[in-house]
């Protein structure tokens, strides 16, 4: 698994928003699929992302078609790009992962019975400049 340089992870720490993009399904349709961005909150730990997001959202229906995933941190003046892999994990996650959103958002994740899916991101390629 691919590390973000070290000067990174600072801001995976403590920036508040992410943003997320996915690919809608193609259906039958021949045209190209189109991408769907959002932000969203998120958590850095143990070398993976981790969102908790609504598991009857578009972004959720998408990644259920198709795992790959991309996210940017919002500065577009100094780019933090990872490209990876989504999958579904039990909620609450790891303690830490609870503990993060919890200090980061004063959010628990535990009794938000919207916000139903939790998601791991194994980053597989990081794009910075």
């Amino acid at each position: 698994m691919p590390q973000p340089p070290t000067n990174v992870i600072g801001r995976l720490e403590s920036e508040r928003n992410i943003w997320v993009a996915t690919i809608r399904p193609q259906n039958g349709n021949p045209h190209p699929t189109r991408p769907h961005l959002v932000p969203v909150w998120f958590a850095w730990q143990n070398d993976k992302l981790f969102i908790c997001i609504q598991g009857n959202s578009v972004k959720a229906k998408n990644l259920r078609q198709n795992p790959h995933i991309s996210l940017a941190l919002e500065d577009g003046s100094s780019v933090v790009i990872c490209e990876g892999e989504a999958s579904e994990i039990a909620k609450p996650g790891d303690e830490g992962v609870r503990a993060i959103f919890q200090q980061k958002y004063d959010w628990d994740i535990t009794t938000d019975h919207e916000y139903d899916l939790l998601l791991e991101i194994i980053p597989q390629k990081w794009l910075v400049w």
